[in-house]
């Protein structure tokens, strides 16, 4: 009967590895890491004071700029229990109901911070093209519509692949590298995982690739409506109304490609640069979205 009831608790779940053959000074590793947190979360929090309590902020583009803010605390949030949990009290086991919630909330952050990009770059494509109309295009029901879109759209795709992970037997190892990520858990599974591969094939395409499109599109837009502009200093002005928007692209897409690249071309390196490197992205909002 204890044999039966451990076997039934192990099904049930997984147990987070930490950074393998540092378990003795794991409470030091935790400093830095905490920093990334308080960094990431008090930066988000400072954003979104000062856009509510500065009148003059109440703009369509500074309000997709409190959108971004909030998806970057939810990445936070989401990862935050779990790290502490590994380096403080050494808990590393973790139930299967409370890894799927996490790779609920970690997936679905990282694709509503990829739409609001989006919607923060269409925001500029209008100021700049078409400036006289931009107050009329983006009255506060459309950013407001904008926000609920992208909640919807991104919150109700990934029930479909989640709730098949309960029904899969694994019988490999229970061990995962990090945070519940919805690629690291379906390769322990023994059952047939074909339709969670290519529905994440789907997901990765549809959303990030039709996001990452838009922003391209976007800005080539941009780019010929400043060019058009006769003096210089007027596309000087359009141009370093796009900057900070950049630095948020740059801040998501570099992350998520360089460790992308480690997982998928350096898989012989050590699991320490894949575990320190992806601690630090998750813990400041840019966690990839491998699925």
């Amino acid at each position: 009967m204890t044999t039966s009831n451990l076997s039934i608790e192990q099904l049930a779940s997984f147990y987070l590895s930490g950074i393998p053959g540092y378990e003795d000074v794991q409470h030091f590793i935790s400093i830095p890491f905490c920093v990334f947190y308080l960094i990431g979360i008090g930066g988000n929090c400072t954003v979104l004071h000062i856009i509510h309590t500065d009148k003059s902020l109440h703009e369509p583009m500074y309000y997709f700029l409190a959108m971004l803010s909030l998806t970057d605390m939810g990445m936070s949030i989401s990862t935050l229990p779990t790290v502490l949990r590994i380096f403080w009290f050494d808990a590393k086991q973790i139930e299967m109901n409370i890894c799927i919630a996490q790779m609920y909330f970690i997936h679905t952050f990282s694709l509503m911070e990829s739409a609001v990009l989006l919607a923060m770059v269409f925001d500029r494509c209008v100021a700049i093209s078409d400036p006289l109309r931009y107050s009329s295009k983006l009255t506060p029901q459309c950013v407001v519509c904008i926000g609920v879109f992208i909640i919807i759209r991104c919150s109700t795709v990934l029930p479909v692949v989640l709730v098949r992970i309960p029904t899969f037997s694994f019988c490999h190892s229970h061990v995962l590298s990090h945070s519940c990520l919805h690629q690291d858990v379906i390769l322990l599974a023994c059952s047939d995982i074909s339709f969670n591969v290519l529905y994440g094939l789907f997901v990765v395409a549809f959303y990030w690739g039709v996001d990452s499109l838009g922003i391209f599109l976007s800005y080539t837009f941009i780019l010929h409506s400043v060019l058009c502009i006769a003096s210089r200093g007027g596309k000087l002005k359009a141009l370093s109304t796009c900057v900070s928007h950049i630095c948020a692209v740059l801040v998501l897409y570099v992350p998520m490609i360089g460790l992308s690249s480690v997982h998928r071309f350096a898989k012989h390196f050590s699991s320490i640069i894949h575990i320190t490197m992806a601690e630090p992205v998750s813990s400041t909002g840019s966690q990839p979205n491998y699925l």
